[in-house]
């Protein structure tokens, strides 16, 4: 919500400045986001008047204006502009002049023709980003004056950030009403008044779904000007709230908008056939929308539509084939009250999000609609001139919402915010804001006005007294409260301790968004049963994650934009599965890491990371729960598949994935260095067995090596695992130090080099006791993998 404060201060003005408003806002719950003047800095524009154009002696598209300033001669300035013409008034810049960036202003000659000034853009003063031509002021406007008095340019625009419960604030009057309360000051919404009623022309408007619009009003407004000049005045409050002048039936629905709160919306009414009704839309209606965008509807939709088609998305955008232009003459102006269920969800499902929909999601007073229409019809009339016939309204009373009445004790406003409050000051408060206040036995009975959809239990009373009477008046304390020390199962590693290990070895810790886009989400993990969100933020967060690497995949690539060559990131986090109970929920460890393996550095040249830089860190995770696991070949959509493995923890559960990003994928993102990724399962990582005591043997260990030839398809970790199913006590460790493939080897084979660690409790082994070990375990690796020793 952004505002001009002098149009705020013309509706309430404090004795209190700019900052002090500030800070008195953001105390009060609405938060100031930012404060920029009303215009850039510059001096010396006045307004001028073009008094005479002659051509260019020298230049085919320079002309010389003589210029009246309000001095006795006019200046000679030379324009190239092409909305430069005789009588326009525009800002002058006269010799001296400091415009925006401190660019001064000097006596000059242009193609040898003397130049006193300069005629400005609304670009050249700040005041917009582009524009086509001199900034082009009302005839009205008083030659000679300072520019920035007679826009009255020495302003600030406040933006708020809103939250969504204070819908109420969407508005100057909403603001103005806060800003009196806080200062008790009186203050009360202008009372509405009609205008003269020169024609009895209606359209008639029904309601055919009154649970979404219990109030619809409308009045046909005949021989209006749409090409009329919007007073500079409006214009400029409309810039200064982030909305540029359209024509003086969309300026005005705009300004009441931003002034009131009320969304309006102008039909141009020759272009429309019988009568007015709100219903819900046909499956597969189409709509063309005043963005030029075409809509598919359905019956989860409202639409407001004449007897043969929709007109509009109600509360949301107008049409396109109803739109007023130049040449509108007649124009149905509409006025209603749309539920927020109604309007909640459909505009972003749409992929639009407009100021209507914007306050109609959060709530809009329904007894506003009767004042709205009444302003905006004065204010057409006043500057599009026109007749206005009698408003036609359709209401369903039933339906529309009716606020209970809260009870408020007395005591439970000190017991909660610890502080006590004067009887007297806490019902004047709620009376400031707007509030019914009935005052009982040790209570009071408190109903809310209809713009405040936020006020249904005490709490949220008790939250308003507080906010209004001053955070910073409530006494401060500490708690008090007794603390028991937690127990901590030996049988569970910390989740920080992983944490902390991972960010040992380089890593750091991401947080990123459970919302992903659905497109990112198929790519990386296209079999997985996604939830896609009914009402998303945006398109690109429109599903729920099953997997990590969503987020840290998109936080890698914006790193990686911004000269990042060297990455390391891990996050903890759910996961979300669709299944046939509904959603499951698993908690993950993610990380991922691509660049070079250490920073640059004189000891060792560079080299880029690979799948086993990855595996030792996963191990060194693993290793904290002591648990065994194996890591085996396997296919995943996004990984390499070479260099990819699934996880097996010791009871045959998969517990992850890592591996190296699938070219494919790697290219669609944007990377140009390979990625590795690995991701686990908590449940199975952080679980670790009770460590038991085991004295060290007092007798000498020793070490066998052997080497063994094995097909090429046995791994290193079967090798391994055989050894230990052979249960020798004396076997304490089996080392794999080496892998050889060549000569000497037959094809489809490979020589693996172990080494055996021997050692007894009772006594110093003998060589027949290690040879007969060594037989025993060759031949079960013989037996179970076909393993042979080496020649």
């Amino acid at each position: 919500m952004r505002f001009s404060e002098a149009w705020l201060r013309e509706l309430v003005n404090p004795p209190i400045s700019t900052q002090e408003l500030v800070d008195q806002l953001t105390m009060a719950g609405l938060e100031v986001d930012s404060v920029e003047p009303a215009a850039a800095e510059f001096s010396g524009v006045v307004v001028g008047e073009v008094w005479s154009i002659q051509a260019h002696p020298n230049a085919d598209k320079l002309r010389i204006c003589q210029v009246a300033v309000g001095a006795v001669e006019p200046l000679q300035i030379v324009c190239g502009a092409s909305n430069a013409r005789v009588g326009l008034r525009a800002p002058t810049a006269l010799v001296g002049a400091v415009l925006p960036g401190g660019f001064k202003i000097k006596k000059s000659r242009l193609r040898g023709e003397i130049s006193l000034g300069m005629l400005c853009s609304e670009k050249e003063l700040g005041l917009a980003t582009d524009a086509d031509g001199l900034m082009e002021l009302p005839e009205t406007a008083p030659v000679g004056d300072d520019i920035r008095q007679y826009l009255a340019l020495n302003d600030a625009i406040l933006e708020l950030d809103l939250t969504p419960n204070r819908a109420d604030c969407l508005s100057i009057e909403g603001v103005a009403r806060e800003v009196a309360v806080l200062n008790k000051l009186d203050w009360s919404a202008p009372a509405g008044s009609d205008c003269e009623i020169t024609h009895q022309q209606t359209l008639a408007v029904n309601i055919a779904a009154p649970q979404f619009c219990p109030r619809y009003l409308g009045r046909l407004l005949k021989g209006v000007d749409n090409t009329a000049e919007t007073p500079m005045w409006m214009q400029e409050r409309l810039r200064r709230s982030g909305l540029r002048s359209l024509g003086p039936l969309v300026d005005v629905t705009n300004y009441v908008l931003l002034e009131m709160g009320q969304p309006l919306h102008a039909f141009d009414a020759e272009k429309l056939t019988g009568s007015i009704t709100v219903r819900m839309a046909a499956a597969n209606e189409q709509l063309h929308l005043l963005n030029d965008q075409s809509v598919e509807l359905d019956e989860q939709i409202l639409v407001i539509a004449d007897d043969q088609k929709p007109l509009a998305l109600a509360g949301i955008m107008g049409g396109g084939d109803t739109a007023v232009t130049d040449s509108t003459r007649d124009v149905f102006l509409e006025c209603a009250f749309f539920t927020p269920e109604a309007i909640m969800g459909k505009a972003r499902r749409l992929g639009l999000h407009t100021d209507s929909s914007h306050r109609f999601e959060r709530g809009v007073d329904p007894f506003l609609q009767q004042r709205a229409l009444q302003r905006a019809t004065r204010l057409i009339l006043e500057i599009a001139g026109g007749s206005a016939g009698p408003i036609t309204e359709a209401v369903i009373p039933d339906n529309l919402p009716r606020r209970q009445p809260v009870v408020l004790r007395k005591q439970r406003i000190h017991k909660i915010l610890g502080v006590a409050i004067d009887d007297g000051e806490v019902q004047d408060l709620l009376q400031r804001l707007g509030m019914t206040v009935r005052s009982e036995e040790n209570s009071w009975s408190v109903t809310a006005p209809g713009f405040r959809f936020d006020i249904a239990i005490e709490a949220d009373l008790i939250e308003e007294i507080g906010r209004i009477h001053g955070y910073d008046n409530l006494p401060q304390s500490e708690l008090q409260m007794r603390t028991r020390l937690g127990q901590a199962p030996e049988a569970q590693v910390p989740l920080d301790r992983c944490k902390d290990l991972l960010v040992d070895r380089g890593y750091q810790e991401a947080v990123t968004y459970s919302f992903v886009d659905q497109a990112m989400q198929r790519a990386i993990a296209p079999e997985d049963r996604y939830i896609a969100l009914q009402n998303p933020i945006s398109t690109d967060l429109s599903v729920m994650r099953t997997t990590l690497w969503c987020g840290l995949l998109q936080a890698a690539v914006r790193n990686t934009n911004r000269q990042q060559s060297r990455i390391r990131l891990f996050e903890s986090g759910l996961r979300f599965l669709r299944s046939d109970n509904g959603i499951d929920q698993e908690n993950m460890l993610a990380g991922l890491i691509l660049g070079s393996l250490h920073d640059e550095q004189w000891a060792e040249p560079l080299r880029q990371v690979d799948f086993f830089d990855l595996k030792a860190d996963v191990q060194a995770l693993l290793a904290l729960s002591a648990g065994k696991v194996k890591f085996r070949a396997a296919r995943h959509p996004a990984l390499h598949p070479g260099q990819s493995a699934e996880i097996i923890s010791s009871d045959g559960t998969r517990m992850g994935w890592l591996g190296m990003m699938h070219p494919n994928l790697e290219k669609q993102l944007g990377f140009d260095s390979p990625v590795f990724l690995f991701e686990l399962v908590q449940e199975n990582l952080l679980k670790k067995p009770i460590p038991q005591f085991r004295a060290p043997s007092k007798f000498p260990s020793l070490r066998r090596d052997l080497a063994l030839i094995v097909d090429e398809s046995v791994l290193a970790e079967d090798v391994v695992a055989c050894i230990d199913a052979c249960q020798e006590q004396a076997v304490r460790q089996v080392l794999v130090f080496d892998v050889y493939r060549g000569k000497g080897i037959e094809a489809g084979c490979k020589s693996l080099a172990l080494g055996l660690v021997l050692q007894d409790d009772s006594h110093t082994l003998t060589e027949s006791e290690i040879d007969a070990i060594i037989n025993r375990v060759l031949e079960g690796l013989f037996n179970n993998i076909n393993a042979k020793l080496r020649d």
